[in-house]
C-alpha cells in the first residue's frame, strides 16, 4: 500500500474520502481549516464553507437524512455555536452516517479560550474518537463512520493542534464503496418513539467501546469514548 507523509488535518481528509462521504460541509478556524481545503480536492465529494457552524451542521444532518455519509468540521468553540441541532440529532438520529470534526485548540495557539469538548460528547450522548497522531486520524475517522451508520447516530471526532498539524507518514487505503440509503421515513412520532430506544443503544456502545481495539493501545487511553462511561 501506499505510503506518504500527511498532516493529522490532511490524513483526516483522506480518511473522509476512503469512508465514502459525498457531502462536507465547514466553518473555516485552526487548527481545523485545512481539512475542508484538501478534502475538497478529491473527486467525488461535495465540499463547502457554511456561514457559521450551526447551518454546517444542519446541512450536513439534511444529507445524513437523505441517506448519505455527511461530515460537519468546526473549531472547538463552534460547537457551542453549532450546539442546538447537534443535541437534537443525538437522539432523533441519521439515515446515513455524519461526524463532527472538533478541532480543539489545548493552550490557545490560535484561540482566545481553551475548550474540551469532549464534555460536549457526554452531555449530548455522542460518541466520540480521538486520535493521537495522522495515520490514527485516518483510520479513526472511518471507524467513526463506520459507528455512525451502524448505530444510526451522529459520531464527535476529537483532535487537536498538535494533532491536526504534525505530520507523519501515513498508509492510505482504498475507498470504501459505500452504498446509499434513500429512505427518509421519519415523521415526529417516530422520532419520539425513537428517543428511549437510543438511550438503551448508549449501554451496546459502552460495551463495543470497552472491547474494542483502539482502546488502550500505544500511547494512551481511551481512545474510544463512549457517552455513558
Amino acid at each position: 500500500m501506499k505510503k506518504i507523509l500527511m498532516s493529522g488535518n490532511e490524513a483526516i481528509a483522506r480518511g473522509v474520502f476512503e469512508a465514502g462521504v459525498r457531502f462536507a460541509a465547514a466553518y473555516p478556524g485552526t487548527p481545523s481549516t485545512e481539512i475542508m481545503e484538501v478534502l475538497a480536492g478529491y473527486e467525488g465529494v461535495y465540499a463547502e464553507w457554511a456561514p457559521n457552524e450551526k447551518v454546517a451542521v444542519e446541512v450536513a444532518i439534511g444529507a445524513a437524512l437523505a441517506g448519505t455519509r455527511s461530515l460537519a468540521v468546526m473549531k472547538h468553540v463552534g460547537v457551542n455555536v453549532a450546539a442546538d441541532p447537534i443535541f437534537t440529532v443525538s437522539y432523533t438520529g441519521i439515515e446515513g452516517g455524519l461526524v463532527i470534526v472538533t478541532a480543539d485548540d489545548p493552550s490557545m495557539h490560535s484561540s482566545q479560550n481553551e475548550q474540551d469538548n469532549r464534555n460536549y460528547a457526554k452531555f449530548a450522548k455522542i460518541p466520540m474518537l480521538e486520535p493521537s497522531d495522522p495515520q490514527e486520524a485516518k483510520d479513526f475517522i472511518r471507524l467513526a463512520f463506520q459507528i455512525s451508520s451502524l448505530f444510526d447516530t451522529p459520531v464527535f471526532f476529537r483532535t487537536t493542534t498538535r494533532v491536526s498539524h504534525s505530520k507523519s507518514v501515513v498508509t492510505l487505503s482504498e475507498p470504501e464503496n459505500y452504498e446509499e440509503k434513500t429512505s427518509l421515513a421519519r415523521n415526529a412520532a417516530a422520532k419520539r418513539s425513537a428517543k428511549p430506544t437510543r438511550w438503551t443503544r448508549s449501554s451496546t456502545r459502552h460495551g463495543i467501546s470497552r472491547a474494542s481495539p483502539i482502546r488502550g493501545t500505544r500511547r494512551r487511553r481511551p481512545r474510544l469514548m463512549s457517552p455513558t462511561g
